[in-house]
């Protein structure tokens, strides 16, 4: 499954992961050269996580509006499988979303995540992404976690070359 290729440690990540009241929990940390406003520029726009995240083919919105709570994104994998994702909560001022996963090929069930961007500097950023789930899909805890992990390490990495290619 796509997730094992996206293990790959980076220097700039930290990740943590607990149990919490019976479910899993996932949070990965990225140091962003760039400014919050740029770096939120690219991770909020919720049917473009195609832009940035090198997993992920194809996005598209398929229920509701783009940015919108309760708005569904379907996404196509390279590898061919699809996720839904549903919109909880989208705060442009405050620079995050929070969304769930409804189906797909993960080994997850009852998976909600946040990212949240915040400035460190005018130039630096970190950028949070954290889920809390429960293991699914016939896979247990441990794998879970890893795909999760793998998921946001991937994601993270990506988007730091891609924001340390826009200075």
């Amino acid at each position: 499954m796509f997730y094992k290729f996206l293990a790959i440690p980076a220097s700039f990540l930290i990740a943590t992961a607990a149990f919490s009241a019976g479910n899993l929990a996932v949070t990965k940390y990225a140091e962003v050269n760039a400014p919050a406003a740029a770096v939120w520029a690219k991770v909020k726009d919720f049917n473009a996580l195609n832009g940035w995240h090198p997993a992920v083919a194809k996005d598209e919105i398929v229920e509701g509006e783009n940015n919108q709570v309760g708005a569904v994104r379907l996404l196509t994998l390279g590898d061919g499988g699809t996720i839904r994702e549903k919109l909880l909560a989208w705060d442009d001022a405050g620079m995050n979303l929070t969304y769930n996963i409804l189906e797909g090929v993960l080994p997850v069930s009852d998976y909600e995540s946040t990212i949240k961007v915040e400035a460190i500097s005018d130039t630096s950023t970190k950028v949070t992404w954290t889920g809390s789930f429960n293991h699914g899909n016939g896979a247990d805890d441990q794998a879970a976690m890893d795909a999760i992990s793998g998921v946001y390490q991937g994601g993270l990495d990506n988007l730091q070359k891609i924001m340390d290619g826009q200075q």
